[in-house]
């Protein structure tokens, strides 16, 4: 560590302590394998070799060589993206005073970026290991270098803060993603040369297709199978083996950037065209939670989606929250949403086995608001028919301009883009769920015989985005 005995001599209790400290995280360092992470023999594949015993990276996660403004590592899940982010920014901290660090929410950034298991926290060694100060979202390094942690759902947070670089986790899971990008962009102005370093799933978005096409961005593709040999089994049997040889597949795993696909639900061209922010939303008539419960009470995946229905007669899509869930986590999480939105209802299909969620939807109603609170708010619908065949009407609507996306719902959008019945057997939660949503608007549509007054909608509950909120208050005032 380059300290004299007298320097040590001068060194305080608590000095001491520290430095005690440090020493034995080195040494358990040592001792279990730790090696430094960029490695000097060309094209190596990240496997054990002499003078590298332990795991450190492939020759594709290496800063690119040159003078490059952003470095874009596109790859399949597993390949290591995080890890590579980590690393490049804990080096960046060595020289760079100041660094952003940005996921697609706080929790993200939090759970993954910062204390994940390939982490800034988890990558950074003991004589570097930065101090996380959560309150103040930030990492600080023994030099007192800063990295500043933002949630991409937050563009506005990054207007103004300056930055020498920035590692940009998700870029394509970005919901707000064009505005959360140009802020984040304007920012990157203090030294010489700022650069970025987005590792991502890719997707075919406008922005991910410019900077492929950006010569000042360097691209490195990757799949997951470059990594496998460190993945777990239970990895490679539930994922791997999911999606292998389907179309999704080819862009999760082997990081294909598809574009539209015949046969597909629904083209991509028509959820990017007719994309809104919040602040583009009409007033709401209706909004309601869509649920696709599992087809039995164990816990497997269940779909969740928010829609609205807007005086202008279009079908606003305002969030997929689908995931594996309990029953009762399902009911918890599908009233948490209607709370969040101001829904009126909750729509579900009833049919297939699935009577279990309506006993649980209205078990749990009971808990949250007492014996006498009278039924819960649900929609019961019967889908008699396939999926493809019931599905095909909102695909109609996505067509006709008439079905908005407010930001971007990354999974929602992989399932629209690429199930084709056909090819796979995996039940399509999401689309289901959103089906559900948006066919009970459309039902509720046929039955409109006039044009919807504005002044009522106003009145029909709490806001959906702040933009609404602010635009009904200002509704309210001057109807008052």
């Amino acid at each position: 560590m380059g300290l004299s005995r007298a320097e040590l001599k001068r060194l305080g209790a608590s000095e001491l302590e520290r430095l005690e400290t440090l020493l034995e995280q080195v040494v358990s360092e040592r001792e279990a394998g730790r090696v430094p992470w960029l490695c000097d023999v060309p094209d190596c594949d990240g496997r054990p070799h002499p003078g590298r015993m332990g795991v450190h990276a492939r020759a594709s996660q290496h800063p690119p060589p040159g003078n490059w403004d952003t470095w874009m590592a596109l790859a399949g899940r597993g390949w290591g993206k995080t890890r590579t982010g980590a690393e490049w920014s804990i080096d960046k901290a060595r020289t760079q005073e100041r660094g952003a660090l940005i996921g697609p929410t706080a929790a993200d950034v939090r759970d993954i970026l910062v204390e994940g298991e390939s982490g800034i926290l988890a990558c950074a060694s003991a004589m570097f290991r930065p101090e996380y100060q959560p309150s103040k979202r930030r990492l600080v390094y023994p030099n007192g270098a800063i990295q500043t942690l933002y949630s991409a759902d937050e563009p506005d947070r990054l207007r103004g803060p300056q930055h020498h670089y920035g590692w940009f986790d998700e870029l394509a899971a970005w919901r707000y993603m064009q505005n959360a990008w140009d802020m984040a962009q304007l920012g990157m102005r203090l030294g010489d040369h700022p650069q970025i370093c987005i590792t991502t799933t890719p997707r075919p978005l406008t922005l991910i297709k410019e900077l492929l096409k950006d010569p000042e961005c360097v691209t490195v593709r990757g799949s997951t199978y470059d990594n496998l040999h460190n993945l777990a089994k239970t990895f490679q049997r539930s994922v791997v083996a999911k999606y292998e040889g389907t179309t999704l597949g080819r862009q999760e795993l082997n990081a294909e950037v598809l574009e539209d696909l015949p046969g597909a639900l629904v083209a991509r061209v028509h959820i990017d065209t007719h994309r809104v922010n919040p602040d583009q939303v009409p007033e709401l008539v209706s909004i309601v939670v869509g649920l696709d419960p599992a087809g039995t009470a164990k816990g497997d995946e269940t779909g969740l989606s928010v829609a609205g229905w807007g005086v202008d007669r279009h079908h606003y899509v305002l969030a997929d929250a689908s995931r594996r869930r309990s029953p009762d986590e399902t009911a918890r999480a599908a009233y948490a949403l209607r709370e969040q939105y101001g829904a009126a209802r909750i729509v579900v299909e009833d049919n297939g086995g699935k009577d279990w969620i309506e006993n649980v939807l209205q078990r749990v109603w009971r808990d949250l608001h007492g014996d006498d609170a009278g039924p819960a708010p649900i929609q019961r619908v019967n889908a008699s028919q396939g999926k493809r065949l019931r599905a095909q009407p909102v695909a109609m609507l996505y067509e006709q301009g008439r079905v908005h996306h407010v930001g971007v719902l990354p999974e929602l959008e992989d399932q629209l883009t690429t199930w084709i019945p056909e090819e796979t057997t995996v039940s399509p939660d999401r689309i289901d769920a959103l089906v559900h949503a948006v066919t009970y608007h459309m039902l509720r549509d046929r039955s409109q015989s006039s044009l919807i007054s504005p002044h009522k909608a106003v009145r029909l509950g709490p806001a959906v985005h702040p933009a609404i909120a602010a635009r009904r208050a200002a509704a309210e005032r001057k109807a008052s």
